[in-house]
C-alpha cells in the first residue's frame, strides 16, 4: 500500500466496518463530442478499534465511484496501535506535498484535526490527539501521509522487547 515493512494486514471478514467519504472529485475529459464527466472518490473505512483502510474509486456516477472506493478500501485494511483512545508516541510523515504531524493527547482533549486527517483518525478510533497538516491540502496525499504516520508508530511492547527492558522502564525511563 505505502511500502512500509511493519504493516499488520487485516482481513475484512467479521469486522464491523464504517466508511467515511473523504472527497469526491469531478473530472472532465474533453472529446470531440463534448465534455465527458466522471467522478473519483476517496473513502476511509475502519472499525473504530485500530483497523483502517483507504480506497479510491472512479466511475461515471458518484454512487458507483463511492461503492468502488469502499470495496478498494476493504482490500487494504491495516492495524494501527491505539492506546487509551490516543497514539503511543508522536509521529510525522510526508507523502507528496502533504506533511502530517500527530501528537498524543490526554483524555478529554478531543480530536484536534481537520478534513481528511479527521476522517482517518475517527475511523481508527482515536479520540484524543493533536494534529497539524502542513503543505498540500490535497485529500489523496493527506490521507496517505496520515496512514504513513500511523503505520510508523511502534507499540511500547515492541520497543521494550527490542531494548530488552521492562514495559515500565520504557514509559518511566
Amino acid at each position: 500500500m505505502l511500502g512500509l515493512d511493519n504493516i499488520e494486514r487485516v482481513k475484512p471478514g467479521g469486522l464491523e466496518l464504517k466508511d467515511r467519504l473523504v472527497a469526491v472529485n469531478r473530472v472532465t475529459k474533453v472529446t470531440k463530442g463534448g465534455r465527458a464527466f466522471g467522478f473519483s472518490a476517496i473513502v476511509v473505512v475502519g472499525n473504530e478499534d485500530g483497523v483502517i483502510g483507504f480506497g479510491l474509486g472512479k466511475s461515471k456516477e458518484v454512487a458507483s465511484a463511492i461503492a468502488k472506493a469502499v470495496e478498494d478500501a476493504k482490500k487494504n485494511l491495516v492495524k494501527v496501535p491505539v492506546m487509551n483512545h490516543t497514539i503511543p508516541h508522536q509521529t510525522s510523515a510526508r507523502y507528496g506535498g502533504a506533511d502530517i504531524f500527530l501528537r498524543p493527547a490526554s483524555h478529554g482533549t478531543g480530536l484536534i484535526a481537520g478534513g481528511a486527517v479527521r476522517a482517518v483518525l475517527e475511523s481508527a478510533g482515536i479520540h484524543d490527539i493533536l494534529s497539524k497538516s502542513k503543505g498540500s491540502s490535497n485529500p489523496h496525499n493527506v490521507v496517505k501521509a496520515t496512514f504513513k504516520a500511523l503505520l510508523d508508530i511502534r507499540r511500547p511492547e515492541e520497543i521494550a522487547r527490542m531494548r530488552g527492558v521492562s514495559l515500565s522502564k520504557v514509559f518511566n525511563g
